[in-house]
């Protein structure tokens, strides 16, 4: 069943496009009521934007483009070796494979520039590529939506989760805020996480991938935060 958590849904910018206005990237978030809805806001942005479109890479290099985080915004795909995860339990139901059908593992960390916007882990079935696909995926870079574009591939959306919420449960409805701080905002090292089945343009699943989008996706608040 289909999992959509993206929480306070009055922020959730469905109509919002890609170019929101763009700020310096930085780290140093002041620890305000207003840097704290401007993240959320970022987040719901973003979070939007990946669901509505089949292919997190080409995504991204909008995002990235869009808001600056990198002067050259194309995504490329670093591959980490040595970190394999085992086959999540549901995964070959979810594939549709046999016990025995051989699945192979790629992780990735999704970078624009020099700034990491996403880790990925990615299990997927060669047998339902080409011979061109796996050769590419197993001795490049190339991130597996660009690899696999020519499947015309779609995205099933199985969960979208933020892993953070700058602002407090019931912030919205009267809730207390958090006071402003005067020091910098603690960003965690992941913000958002989606989790999706990848199908070949016939229905035929071929990928499991679960993203873990890094803080570094968020850009920088408006200079005109005055701690209110």
């Amino acid at each position: 069943m289909k999992r959509i958590v993206v929480g306070y849904g009055c922020l959730l910018l469905l109509a919002c496009p890609l170019s929101l206005v763009a700020h310096e990237p930085s780290q140093a978030w002041p620890d305000t009521v207003l840097s704290r809805t401007q993240a959320l806001a970022e987040l719901q942005s973003l979070n939007a934007a990946l669901l509505s479109h089949p292919s997190a890479t080409l995504t991204l290099e909008q995002w990235c483009g869009a808001h600056h985080l990198s002067q050259d915004v194309q995504v490329i795909a670093r591959r980490v070796h040595g970190q394999d995860k085992p086959l999540p339990e549901d995964a070959r139901a979810l594939l549709g494979i046999s016990p025995g059908e051989p699945v192979r593992y790629r992780r990735v960390a999704l970078r624009c520039g020099d700034v990491v916007l996403s880790d990925a882990d990615n299990w997927y079935v060669p047998s339902r590529l080409t011979d061109a696909m796996n050769q590419q995926l197993d001795h490049s870079d190339v991130p597996f939506g660009k690899v696999v574009q020519p499947l015309h591939f779609r995205r099933q959306t199985l969960s979208a989760e933020l892993l953070w919420q700058p602002l407090p449960p019931g912030w919205d409805s009267g809730a207390m805020l958090p006071p402003p701080t005067g020091k910098p905002l603690i960003l965690p090292a992941h913000v958002l996480q989606h989790r999706a089945v990848l199908y070949t343009a016939s229905g035929q699943p071929f990928s499991l991938v679960v993203e873990s989008y890094t803080s570094q996706v968020l850009t920088h608040p408006e200079s005109a935060d005055t701690g209110k």
